[in-house]
């Protein structure tokens, strides 16, 4: 009864260290407002897109990465059954046939006995391996960490891939309309090129400023194809995020919103959100979970420094001949046995393994205090960056009705023979850099909205 009860005891004790999920320093709250939280995690409707909508969910059915980060959870599901099935007794089945002559030279020998002989072999054999020093348990608590960091893994790359297809998305509209202004223009200085040409024939104007006029329309001209190209650039990196396969890639377009001269929405609100809410972000707690595995494998290291008890035990029959295997003929035959195997000089090997279990909770401890003070830096830089791009938008939109009126006042100038027609080409100049200045501020504004929420887990 003393050794059983020994044996209880030992039984409730691990060697490992206690796992408690560290300490950080945060601030209190947001030191500025953020943006309200989706119910469902679709955070993307904010930008009230439908467009943007089917594209995410596009993403999210068919993007490569994240089917990675999906096969890599459903590995580390089956790895942690593989470990959880350590805690049972294994079984099996095990049939053996043999045929033998024993030699005349050794002791065993005598005279009249058979020297040759079969022997056939059917045994039911069962073994367990007594968990005393937690070797098994700590072994299938950093399965279960690592099968909690894969999954927080996916979602990481869910919302990293939910926000890069957004502004992918926006920069692609915001590239439509410059393509847009910019063919307008371009338009516009044809239209007037035609004119110049009839005034010259009629000797109002020289040739010298129908040449000008000419290459003011050729500078318009030429920021047009660099546009188209980067037009075409963005379709197809926004392709391959969606997941489209390589002829999709290559020959087809992706539908996007044609809504021209759209101003940011209002900030969603409320401030003062708590920031250990930014503790629960995807790549925090798949930090986490890295961390509290690296410390249950220093108990499964520790472990192997201490006594293993294993239990066998096997069942059947022994026969001459086969066909006496499952008869009367054959002899029943069994074991129970208990073996302890104990470490005495590996060489420092178990040590070693110990040490390096130990570093790698340290560097797991480090990597997630980085994670930690990295995620709180993207939050801040992200809040930053969407007030500064809304900052931007409005000046931009300011300098844009200011160009337009000057456009205005330069043909009423031209029209009554004050200005020239290179004033006119100045003014409009100016009213399409301003014009695709705007536009290039609204996408860095909706680029910095979804890079906040993905800074703040979605």
């Amino acid at each position: 009864m003393r050794v059983l009860l020994l044996v209880l005891f030992v039984a409730g004790c691990t060697v490992g260290p206690k796992y408690e999920k560290p300490a950080a320093e945060l601030p209190e709250q947001w030191k500025e407002s953020a943006p309200r939280f989706a119910d469902d995690g679709r955070w993307w409707r904010i930008y009230e897109d439908a467009q943007l909508e089917k594209a995410v969910e596009e993403a999210l059915a068919g993007n490569g990465d994240l089917l990675i980060a999906a096969a890599r959870v459903d590995e580390a599901r089956a790895l942690l059954g593989e470990a959880s099935s350590f805690f049972w007794p294994t079984v099996d089945a095990q049939a053996a046939a043999s045929r033998q002559q024993i030699s005349t030279r050794t002791a065993n020998t005598f005279p009249a006995f058979q020297r040759e002989y079969s022997n056939h072999r059917a045994t039911l054999n069962v073994s367990y391996e007594l968990d005393l020093f937690g070797r098994l348990r700590s072994n299938a608590a950093a399965a279960r960490a690592e099968l909690e960091g894969s999954e927080a893994s996916r979602e990481a790359v869910r919302l990293a891939l939910a926000a890069q297809v957004a502004k992918s998305y926006f920069a692609l509209r915001s590239l439509d309309e410059q393509v847009a202004l910019t063919r307008k223009t371009v338009a516009l200085r044809e239209e007037a090129l035609g004119l110049q040409r009839k005034r010259l024939q009629g000797g109002v104007i020289s040739e010298f400023d129908l040449r000008q006029l000419e290459a003011e329309a050729a500078v318009v001209r030429a920021q047009l194809p660099p546009l188209e190209r980067e037009r075409e650039r963005e379709e197809v990196a926004l392709s391959i995020l969606l997941g489209r396969s390589p002829k999709q890639v290559f020959e087809g377009t992706v539908a996007v919103r044609q809504s021209f001269e759209e101003k940011p929405g209002p900030p969603a609100v409320p401030s003062g959100l708590p920031s250990e809410l930014l503790l629960r972000r995807a790549d925090l707690v798949e930090a986490e979970r890295v961390l509290a595995a690296a410390n249950a494998r220093i108990g499964v290291a520790r472990a192997e420094m201490f006594p293993s008890i294993s239990l066998t035990a096997f069942l059947g029959s022994e026969s001459a001949a086969l066909s006496n295997l499952f008869s009367g003929g054959a002899a029943a035959t069994w074991q129970i046995a208990a073996g302890v195997t104990q470490p005495i000089f590996a060489g420092g090997r178990l040590q070693a393994r110990t040490e390096a279990a130990e570093a790698r909770e340290r560097a797991a401890l480090a990597q997630y205090q980085q994670a930690i003070r990295t995620a709180f830096g993207e939050v801040r830089t992200a809040l930053i960056a969407q007030s500064r791009a809304r900052e931007s938008y409005e000046a931009e939109s300011a300098r844009e009705a200011a160009l337009s009126q000057t456009l205005r006042l330069a043909r009423l100038r031209y029209e009554n023979g004050v200005a020239s027609q290179l004033d006119v080409l100045d003014a409009e100049r100016g009213l399409l850099a301003a014009q695709i200045a705007r536009v290039d501020a609204l996408r860095a504004h909706r680029a910095a909205v979804a890079d906040l929420f993905r800074a703040l887990g979605g």
